[in-house]
C-alpha cells in the first residue's frame, strides 16, 4: 500500500497522513457538493434534461479531478464554474437566441483551443490581452450577474412595467422558502459550519415538502442516462460569425474563471506549506476537464475556491482530490434526492457564490478615471444588461477610447487594438448589414 500511495501521489508517510487527506478530501466535497444541486438548475433552463446533466456534472467534475489527483497530483476540486454556467445559460441560449447544442459546440472547440494554449504556455499570457481594469471587473461583475440570477430564479426579484424591476411577491411560498434558505445559509457560513451551503440546500428542500414546493422524487436509483446530452454538438454553424465570437467570449470567461481560481487556490495552498511548482499540468486538468464535459453535455470547468476548505483541513497530496472523487461517483446513486430540490433552495448559494465572486471588487481603481470608468462600466453592465458579454465588450471599449482620446495610448497593449475591433464589429455589424 505504501508502495503504491509513493508511486501514484509521491506520497511521504513522513510526512503526510492517510487518514489527514482522506478527511480533508471529505472536507472539500461536502463544501463544493451544492454545485450537484445548482448546475443542473441553472443549465436546465436552457431546455437540457435535467436528470442527464446531474450525471454529467458529476462526470464531468470526477474526470476533471481525477486528472488534478493523478497529473498535477493536487488536492483541489474541479467542477463546471457558476460564472460560466451562467454565461451559457442566460448570455448563448438566452439572450443571444443560440441553442444548447450550438454552445456545447462552443464549449468543446474552447475546451480544444485551451488544451493547445495549455502546451504551448500561451494561456496565461492571453489574459494580459484585456487592460487590467476590466480583468480586475470581470470576476465581480460576474458575481453580481450570478446573485441577480439567483434572485430572480426564486422570484425574490421581479418584472415591473414602471420600474422595470421590483420585490417578487412575499406570499408566493418559493419566495418564502428562499427567504429561510437564504436565513439558514447565511448563519451556517456565519457559524463556520463545513458544508454549510450543502446543508443548507437541503435542510431548504425537506422545508419546501410541507410547503408544496419540493414534490418528493425518492432517495436512492440508479444514475439517470446521459443520452439526451452526450455528444449532442451542432456543425452547422461552426465556420459562422456568431460561432466565432461565442467561441472568442466562452474563451474568455473561462481563462478569467480558470486563472483566477486557480491561482486564489494555490495562494491558500503555498500558505499552509503546500508544493505546487507545476500549474501546467493543473491548468491541464481544467481543459481536459472543459473538452470531455462538453462531450458529456456540460458547460466548461475550473478549480473551485471551495478547495481551500480542505486545505485548511490539512489535504496537501492528490490523495484528497482523489476522495473528492469517490464522494462524487457515489452521488451518483442520489439522483432522485438531488433533483427533487427545486430553485428556491438552490437560488441563496448562486447569491452567496456572487458575493464570493463580488468580493474581489475591492481591487478595482477607483481613484483614476482612465481605470474606473471601465471597471465600473464592465462591473455593472453585465446585471444591469443581463449579459457577461456585454459587460466585458463595453469594459474594452471604454478603456481603449478613453486611453487612446486622452493621449495614454502606452497604457493599450498592441493585442489589445484587435480585442477593441473584434467588439466593435458585435456592435456596428447590425448596422451594415
Amino acid at each position: 500500500m505504501d508502495a503504491v500511495l509513493k508511486k501514484v501521489w509521491g506520497f511521504d508517510k513522513s510526512r503526510y497522513h492517510v487518514r489527514t487527506e482522506l478527511m480533508a478530501g471529505l472536507t472539500t466535497f461536502l463544501t463544493i457538493a451544492y454545485v450537484l444541486a445548482v448546475h443542473p438548475d441553472v443549465l436546465s433552463v436552457t431546455g437540457m434534461d435535467k436528470g442527464a446533466l446531474f450525471t454529467t456534472t458529476i462526470l464531468a467534475s470526477a474526470l476533471a479531478t481525477l486528472c488534478m489527483s493523478l497529473v498535477a497530483k493536487l488536492p483541489f476540486a474541479v467542477t463546471p464554474g457558476m460564472g460560466m454556467n451562467a454565461f451559457f445559460a442566460y448570455t448563448v441560449c438566452q439572450q443571444m437566441g443560440c441553442s444548447w447544442q450550438f454552445a456545447l459546440t462552443a464549449v468543446f472547440l474552447e475546451g480544444l483551443l485551451f488544451i493547445v494554449l495549455t502546451l504551448t504556455g500561451l494561456r496565461q499570457k492571453l489574459v494580459l490581452v484585456v487592460p487590467q481594469a476590466v480583468r480586475d471587473a470581470i470576476t465581480p461583475g460576474i458575481g453580481l450577474f450570478v446573485a441577480f440570477v439567483g434572485l430572480k430564479n426564486a422570484g425574490f426579484v421581479a418584472g415591473s412595467e414602471s420600474t422595470l424591476l421590483t420585490l417578487g411577491d412575499f406570499s408566493q411560498p418559493g419566495v418564502r422558502l428562499f427567504l429561510i434558505g437564504m436565513l439558514l445559509m447565511s448563519l451556517l457560513l456565519v457559524l463556520k459550519v463545513q458544508g454549510a451551503m450543502l446543508l443548507a440546500i437541503l435542510a431548504t428542500t425537506l422545508i419546501g415538502i410541507p410547503m408544496g414546493v419540493t414534490h418528493w422524487n425518492g432517495l436512492v436509483d440508479v444514475p439517470p442516462s446521459i443520452a439526451p446530452i452526450f455528444c449532442r454538438f451542432e456543425w452547422g454553424e461552426v465556420f459562422s460569425l456568431k460561432m466565432l465570437f461565442v467561441l472568442v467570449m466562452f474563451l474568455f470567461v473561462d481563462l478569467f474563471s480558470t486563472v483566477g481560481s486557480l491561482y486564489g487556490v494555490v495562494r491558500t495552498f503555498r500558505q499552509v506549506g503546500g508544493e505546487a511548482n507545476d500549474l501546467k499540468k493543473a491548468f491541464m486538468a481544467d481543459a481536459i476537464g472543459t473538452t470531455a464535459g462538453a462531450v458529456l453535455g456540460t458547460s466548461g470547468v475550473c478549480t473551485l475556491v471551495e478547495s481551500t476548505t480542505g486545505i485548511k483541513e490539512g489535504a496537501r497530496t492528490g490523495l484528497a482530490s482523489f476522495a473528492v472523487v469517490v464522494c462524487l461517483l457515489l452521488s451518483l446513486f442520489f439522483a432522485p434526492f438531488f433533483l427533487s430540490i427545486p430553485s428556491s433552495a438552490t437560488a441563496p448559494a448562486l447569491v452567496i457564490v456572487g458575493l464570493l465572486m463580488a468580493s474581489s471588487m475591492k481591487e478595482l481603481n477607483f481613484d483614476d478615471y482612465k481605470d474606473a470608468i471601465p471597471s465600473f462600466l464592465c462591473l455593472v453592465m453585465m446585471p444591469f444588461a443581463y449579459s457577461i458579454t456585454d459587460g466585458i465588450a463595453l469594459g474594452v471599449l471604454s478603456f481603449v477610447l478613453l486611453n487612446l482620446l486622452s493621449g495614454h495610448r502606452d497604457r493599450i497593449a498592441p493585442a489589445t487594438y484587435l480585442l477593441f475591433a473584434f467588439f466593435l464589429l458585435k456592435y456596428l455589424l447590425p448596422f451594415l448589414w
